[in-house]
This record gives C-alpha cells, structure tokens and sequence, in this order.
C-alpha cells in the first residue's frame, strides 16, 4: 500500500503553502510593526531600546494590533483569502488526516507538525522562519512560531505530547528541553511517507516494508484457518485486548500471505518487520520497536514479526508492544515470557494438499508439475522455487528437490549409494512381497489420504514407518537401498554416534534436525541399530533412567507425528519398545536365507565369467554349498570375494577348494568351527 502525496496548491505541497501564506502574512505584520518602533541611530546596539520595547509590551496588545493588522491591511486582507484556501486544502488531504488522526493529535500539535514538515520540505523557510523568530539562530519550527502563525495561545509541547512519544518531532538541542521555543525537527521517515508514500525510516536499518501484494494476487491456501482467527478477532472487539497471533509453520508456507490477507480483510495494511535485525542489543530493541509501533500507525498497518524464535524471552516480549494486534511468523510457538496482559492465539497453517500444490505450482509455472511437487510436502515458497527450474526436466526439480529440503548437518545425516534394484536382492517370495506393499504404500499414500479420504482415520500422521528386524546380513540395509530407488528418493542414514548425546536435552534437539530436515522432503530416512534409540523405557530409578526414559518419549511422540518415510532396521527387536511397535505402520522379519535362497546368492555372487568372457569357476557345486553351508547374504558375499582372491593369488580359476575355505573363515567369525571334509583338498 503506497499512499497517495499531499494535494499540491501552486504547484507545492498544501502544507507548505499554507505555512508559506501565513508565515508572509506574519512577516508583513512584523515589518509594520518595526517600522513603527525602530528607532533612528539605534542600530549600532546589540539590543535595541525597541526591541525591550516590543519584549516589554503588553502581549495581549500586540495580538489585538496585529488582528487589526490582518483586518484592515489590504495585502493581509488578501492573503486570508489564500491561507484560507490552502488550509481547506489540507484539511481535505487523507494522508495528513490520518497521520494526525493517528496519533490523536490536537490543533496546536497539528501546527507545529506541520511547520517543521514544511522547513523539511521547503529547506529555504528556515531563514523565513529564523526572520519570524527575529533570530537568526532559530531558523527551525517552534511551538513559538507555531502559535503565531496560526494565531494560537502559546504553549510548549512538554516531552508527554504525542509529537514528542511518538517522534513525529524532534529536538534540535536535546539538552534544551521542551521549552516555548525549542527548536524542533521533523522526523524524516514522517516527512517521507506524506511527501511520497514511503516508509523509509533510516533508524531501522532496512528491517522494515510494506507488504507489497496487491489485493486478488494471492493464492487462497488457508481459507478455514483464515476464517476461525476472523472470527475470534470478531469476537475480541468487544472487548479490546493486545493479542499475539502465531502464525505456526514452515519457512515458506506462505505465513506472511496469510497475515497480509487478514490485515487486509480487516482494513490494514502489513509492515513486515525483521526481529533480527532490529535486536542488536536489548536496550535499543525497545526503541527500535517504539519506531516499528509508529509506522505501524502512520500506515494504518498490523506488524507482522519475522524471525522473532532467535531472540531471547525479553525481547521477544518487547516486540508485542509493535501493536494491539501483532503477527508472529515462527516454525514452533514461541515460549511465554511471562506476558500474562497480552492474549496469545496459536494458528498452525496446515501442509498443503495435493491439490493446492498443483494450483500454487500453476500460479508460477506452465505443464503438468512434476513428481516432488505431487508427492513431497513442499511449502508455496519451495514449489516457487522449483518453477524456476521447469525448463530443466524431472531429474533438475528431483536435484533442487533435495538440496531445498534437506538441512540437518552432515555429521548426523550421510547419504547413502542406491545401487540396487528389486532384480538384484535375493528374498524369500513372502518377504518380498511383504516388502513391495511397502513400496505401494509410499507411491498411493496420497491418493488413500486424499482422495479417498482416509486421512480422517491417521489425523495425527500421513507417514509411513517400518521396522526392518533381523540378524545381521539378512539384506536389511540393501531392502532399504532397494526401496528408496524403486520410489526415486535419496537415502539417509542417521549416525547414531552423532545423534546421542550424553548432555541433557542435546539428543532431542539433534533427533528434532533430523526428523525437520526430513519430514516434508522426499528422502527415505534410516535408522540403522534402532534398537540404540528406540530402547525400552525402564524404571526411573537414577537421574540417567530418567533422561533415557524422557529421550524415548520424545521420540514416540515425534515418530508419531512424523510425515515421511523412515525405516528402522534393528537386530534386535526384543530390546525395543512395545510402544513404538505400536505405532510402525510395518515390520518386516528378514530371516536367514533358506537352501533355495542361498542358492540364488551363491550363483550371484560368484560369476560364470568375467565381463572379458574369460572363465572364473571350476567345477563349483552350488547346490552343495546351498545346502551344507548355513550363511547370510552378506556372508556369502564376503566369501565369494575372499575365494575370488585366493585363487588370483594361486593364479588358478576359482575352485571349491578356495569357496570352502573363505567360508569357513567367514563362519568362525560367528563362532561356528566347520570341518571342511571332502571339500578340503
């Protein structure tokens, strides 16, 4: 909203006119009444016998001459006429109007605002105004010279005036005081919105602006939400209370929009305002805020507070003082410092649905939108930022993707290779299965919650969590490579070193990184030795017991809140916690690999040929190791290359001999002595 400038008379601001015309009017009557006083051969005196003359007349007197003066002199007569018209003129200018009425401003404020606005804008009646003051040091605007221009009683503006709180004035000498003839500036941010519209207040360092949307340009994403904070704040009105709006989401959800609109149903404009700019130091915040308060006012504008959750307690409650109503833009609600006269209302805007994604896509791109956008909670401000990629296909916005959404630091998140695909693990038929439900589950989940309207039966979470549970080996971290390929999403493990910390509180707000760096993006997030985390919660016997016991409750609530895809793989299912099983949308029992299964791995993992087409194997009996050796996958591969070295080194092809051997180094790494019998040769 940029407001439209003063009315111009004479091709200059009203304010200026009517100041010039009654300051001309004025300097007339003073060289009348100069001309009649002024003594010859009096000049050389510092003071002259006139001016103790003047000085000691009655003042009553001089202000019945100077009426008359006004009346009866003929270029006074006709200048009435013409501050007549410039006063008409000002007082028909909504900008000044509301600037005064803004601040409850009475007549003689109004007067002085408006000389020392004037001397700001038309620099040359300074010294008109230092001739008027018939001092040439006081070339500046007065309550003195106010009162005289304007034919008022003379009265100091005292520092509880509202030119004064509020700093629509200034003094030149701040020692002075607020003295009859103190001289006082205009405070330039004042005299930059009324001569043009701006908000430009310097003090502020750029921390802030109108919110510069234009009414019908906004997509309407949260119209429920919009409408129950309408009605509270209806509700509200009759009785008035200061009230703090939190407005609950991620960074580029559109919070801002969203204030700017009810601002703008509700009358106002928006000043958004930068809280980490402006909180230097706690002392200057009070009256970075004051100044915040008053553009607020002169813009007829609610505050919207961005990045208020990095400030401490006491100036967070400073900046509720920015208005009877202020906006907060946070992730997570703000803690209560103590604030019990202001009224706090909590508004979560809600993750956007499919169908909102597309329509915010479509307000910044052309086409169909591509996978991240369809599938991935992405905010307004991360679809806007993929549209600038349309031109480069799926795999850019699938790049772009990853690198908006995905925050938390390296040392707790790595990512890992995908290099499998469904051909390339070896599964029992049921297992598998079990395992590309889980895939369906992840690709039509939007379509059961949204379209079909299941999401009323999981209110709390739309994500999918699973349980990979068994020894180790069995292809639990492989399945999870597997799956996050096939649904074309990167994998992260979670570094569990990284993760938990022996200070208190430490654990949690690490865990809260990742579960935040994850939640909306489309990564798969893995939890490789869960059971580490996800423990069983045990009698509070020490301080430890505690802390441990306060760990897992966080991480039940959060996993239950979580909205992406996390998998869990453990070796150890007994040691976790019943009520996190409870809340797994999936558990998965890898078992070891049967005779048919290993089988399979063991003609995989070693190759008839090399990719020359030279021979590798001699008279390798696969059967026979499928069925006398009982081994993981991840054994059997770990054999296959030991034999492949050991027959390099012989210079021979790979024969049972060397098999049986790298096997039963592999097995007496589990503690299982084997006799090589036959095979030994």
């Amino acid at each position: 909203m940029i407001a439209e400038p003063l009315q111009a008379l004479h091709a200059e601001p009203a304010i200026v006119a009517e100041v010039r015309l009654r300051a001309r009017r004025h300097v007339a009557w003073l060289r009348a009444l100069w001309a009649q006083t002024d003594q010859p051969g009096a000049q050389g005196l510092a003071i002259t016998h006139a001016e103790v003359d003047r000085t000691l007349a009655d003042p009553s007197a001089l202000a019945r001459a100077e009426a008359a003066f006004d009346r009866d002199d003929p270029e006074a007569r006709a200048l009435a006429e013409a501050i007549a018209a410039a006063a008409h003129a000002v007082r028909e200018d909504r900008v000044w109007n509301r600037l005064c009425a803004a601040f409850a401003l009475g007549a003689h404020e109004r007067n002085v605002l408006a000389l020392a606005v004037a001397a700001e804008l038309e620099p040359a009646l300074r010294r008109v105004f230092a001739y008027a003051h018939d001092d040439a040091n006081a070339g500046c605007a007065s309550a003195l010279l106010a009162a005289r221009l304007f034919g008022e009683t003379p009265l100091p503006l005292g520092a509880g005036s509202p030119l004064a709180r509020w700093e629509l004035v200034k003094l030149r000498d701040t020692t002075a005081g607020w003295s009859l003839d103190a001289p006082l500036l205009a405070d330039p941010a004042v005299v930059a919105w009324l001569a043009r519209g701006e908000l430009a207040d310097a003090e502020l360092r750029g921390a802030l602006a109108l919110h510069a949307s234009a009414p019908g340009t906004e997509l309407d994403l949260y119209a429920r939400e919009r409408a129950a904070l309408h009605r509270f704040l209806d509700a509200l009105e009759a009785q008035p209370a200061h009230l703090a709006v939190e407005l609950i989401a991620p960074d580029g959800a559109g919070r801002r929009s969203f204030a700017a609109r009810v601002a703008r149903e509700r009358g106002r404009a928006l000043l958004v305002a930068d809280a980490r700019a402006l909180a230097a130091d706690e002392a200057g915040i009070a009256a970075a805020v004051t100044r915040v308060a008053r553009a607020a006012r002169i813009a007829d504008a609610h505050v919207y507070w961005r990045g208020a959750e990095t400030l401490e307690r006491r100036p967070q409650r400073a900046l509720l003082a920015a208005g009877e109503l202020v906006f907060f833009g946070v992730t997570e609600p703000l803690a209560n410092a103590g604030d019990l006269d202001v009224l706090r209302r909590h508004v979560r805007l809600p993750a956007l649905n499919r169908a909102q994604r597309a329509e915010v896509w479509a307000a910044f791109a052309s086409g169909a939108p591509p996978e991240p956008v369809t599938a991935w909670r992405l905010t307004v401000g991360e679809i806007r930022n993929l549209a600038r990629l349309a031109g480069g296909g799926a795999e850019a916005a699938l790049d772009a993707s990853g690198a908006l959404l995905v925050h938390a630091p390296g040392d707790v998140l790595t990512a890992l290779a995908r290099p499998y695909a469904w051909d390339d693990i070896v599964l029992a038929p049921d297992l598998r299965a079990h395992l590309r439900e889980i895939e369906t589950t992840a690709r039509e989940r939007w379509n059961v919650f949204e379209d079909w309207g299941f999401q009323k039966l999981w209110p709390a979470s739309t994500g999918l969590t699973a349980m990979f549970a068994g020894p180790s080996g069995t292809g639990k971290t492989m399945a999870a490579q597997v799956l996050a390929r096939e649904l074309g999403r990167e994998l992260f493990r979670v570094d569990l070193a990284s993760v938990v910390n022996k200070y208190i509180g430490e654990t949690e707000k690490r865990l809260k990184l990742v579960f935040d760096a994850c939640e909306r993006s489309g990564v798969v997030l893995f939890f490789d030795e869960a059971d580490a985390l996800f423990g069983r919660r045990t009698a509070a016997n020490d301080a430890h017991d505690r802390f441990a016991n306060i760990q897992i409750d966080y991480l039940l609530q959060r996993l239950e809140t979580f909205d992406g895809v996390a998998i869990l793989a453990t070796n150890r299912k007994g040691d976790v916690d019943d009520a996190f099983m409870r809340r797994l949308r999936f558990v998965v029992e890898f078992m070891q690999p049967g005779p048919q299964e290993r089988l399979e791995l063991w003609r995989r993992a070693l190759p008839e040929r090399a990719p020359d087409g030279t021979p590798l194997l001699d008279r390798v009996d696969f059967a026979q190791l499928a069925q006398s050796l009982t081994m993981s996958g991840a054994d059997i591969k770990s054999a296959a290359l030991a034999a492949a070295f050991l027959a390099r080194g012989e210079g021979t092809k790979i024969a049972m001999r060397h098999v049986m051997r790298a096997a039963r180094r592999e097995l007496v790494k589990h503690g299982v002595a084997v006799r090589l019998g036959a095979f030994d040769v």
